[in-house]
């Protein structure tokens, strides 16, 4: 930007630099609104709404919105399940299926895939939200920090994807409003599962 104020930028550098310009200002805006949005569930600020909700529904489409990202990620981007009710705060259930989804996309392989599928065990009754990728996994030793803060298992990976390391402990919180149970499987090199159950407790669950 220096350079283009001074004067000191050929005309050729020009589009080159404001690409730059661009993506960092990009990146610097979204890890403000996660920092903002962090600190709001951190502190209780974030006001919730309860209705019932069909997650279902809500996952349907949130991969339908993030279909154009998926594919720029050479990742298939798919849902399958069946209706299932919780109770929950239906902007934070959007954003629960977001970051989950969208981590499994910028955390994969070209030609990779990412399922998002909805669910009711049979044997607890719990409601389930499952995201599973193909992509890079997370190493044994790596798997219990993912959930905190600015938590990066690859440093240039998760640079180069533009994430802001924020996503998953937005996700952890979203999970303990809900009374929710988070649970992981991963391994290196062969993908990742996440799953959030939502249970019984205190009567905020499935019809």
């Amino acid at each position: 930007a220096e350079l283009i104020e001074t004067g000191m930028a050929s005309s050729e550098d020009v589009p080159r630099f404001a690409r730059g310009i661009h993506s960092s200002a990009d990146r610097l805006l979204a890890m403000i609104n996660d920092i903002i949005r962090l600190s709001e569930l951190e502190d209780g600020q974030a006001n919730l709404t309860w209705e019932r909700l069909d997650l279902y529904g809500l996952a349907s489409v949130c991969v339908e919105m993030l279909d154009v990202s998926a594919r720029k990620h050479q990742v298939q981007l798919t849902v399958d399940g069946e209706e299932c009710y919780i109770y929950g705060d239906r902007q934070m259930v959007e954003e629960l299926l977001y970051n989950l989804c969208d981590n499994g996309i910028r955390y994969n392989r070209p030609n990779g895939s990412v399922e998002v599928k909805t669910y009711r065990e049979a044997s607890t009754g719990n409601v389930v939200l499952e995201v599973s990728d193909t992509g890079i996994g997370i190493p044994r030793e790596h798997q219990e920090g993912i959930f905190q803060r600015f938590y990066r298992v690859d440093k240039s990976r998760s640079q180069s994807t533009g994430g802001t390391g924020l996503g998953l402990a937005i996700v952890k919180h979203i999970v303990e409003k809900h009374h929710a149970r988070l649970e992981l499987e991963s391994r290196e090199g062969a993908g990742t599962r996440i799953r959030v159950l939502f249970g019984d407790s205190m009567g905020q669950v499935h019809l």
